[in-house]
């Protein structure tokens, strides 16, 4: 297995209230964007990751069908992290993260997700998203009270229906798929995705070039259309039937 990924705070930003995790030798990839006042979302994004950090270790000692509640375990214990740290500290009140995890042990994937980041799949020269966004414009859209078309420009689209750390406890979206060689997972905050379509991923991934050019000429394409948030992506590249045993 492989990975490579950016991390770029943009163009308007000051502080990158992003974090993200990457260790291949356990299979564990996640992204994770802050939020709240001052430098609380930064803080929340830490915590959710470093609590992953903390169990990864296990991941190499339990079972495949074990994966699912490792992820579900370690994405409440982070909330439970978070929401503490906000309880506290009055400088953190009401700070909150984005959390999106993938397990990959072999031939299945395991995701975990709150909030809006995302994570696609790239299969045979097509892109898929997997998550579903929480937020409240995408509530309207589910509901039917709005297009997909005017969500894209919606004065609200920022705000989260559902994140981590913002309540005792959360509800966490959590699913595996069985994988194949040469599929390829992308995680990232809604800096990314906000900025460029699916269709332009997908055209950039159908292109000629590594995976690591890829990632710097979407990169590129953000900056050059003003990167108006921090922004956090990672492809995760399957190489064979059996990456992270």
């Amino acid at each position: 297995m492989k990975a490579v990924s950016i991390y770029e705070t943009g163009c308007v930003r000051k502080n990158n209230e992003d974090s993200y995790l990457v260790l291949p030798d356990y299979g564990l990839f996640a992204v994770a964007d802050g939020m709240g006042g001052h430098n609380a979302g930064e803080v929340a994004s830490y915590l959710a990751i470093e609590e992953l950090k903390k169990r990864a270790f296990m991941l190499n000692s339990i079972r495949t069908d074990e994966i699912q509640q490792w992820v579900i375990s370690a994405i409440a214990n982070a909330n439970k992290e978070v929401f503490e740290a906000s309880c506290f500290d009055s400088g953190m009140e009401g700070m909150g993260t984005t959390l999106t995890t993938l397990v990959v042990k072999n031939n299945k994937a395991v995701i975990g997700h709150i909030g809006d980041s995302r994570i696609y799949i790239w299969r045979d020269g097509r892109l898929s998203l997997l998550s579903e966004d929480h937020s409240m414009v995408n509530e309207l859209v589910r509901m039917g009270h709005i297009s997909e078309e005017k969500a894209k420009n919606h004065p609200h689209r920022n705000i989260l229906s559902r994140a981590l750390g913002i309540e005792r406890h959360t509800e966490i979206d959590c699913f595996q798929l069985d994988t194949q060689a040469g599929d390829v997972f992308l995680l990232c905050t809604d800096g990314f995705s906000n900025v460029i379509e699916d269709e332009e991923i997908a055209r950039e991934f159908r292109s000629e070039g590594s995976w690591e050019e890829h990632l710097e000429k979407l990169k590129d394409l953000i900056i050059k259309r003003g990167a108006p948030d921090n922004f956090t992506a990672i492809c995760c590249i399957l190489n064979g039937e059996n990456d992270a045993e």
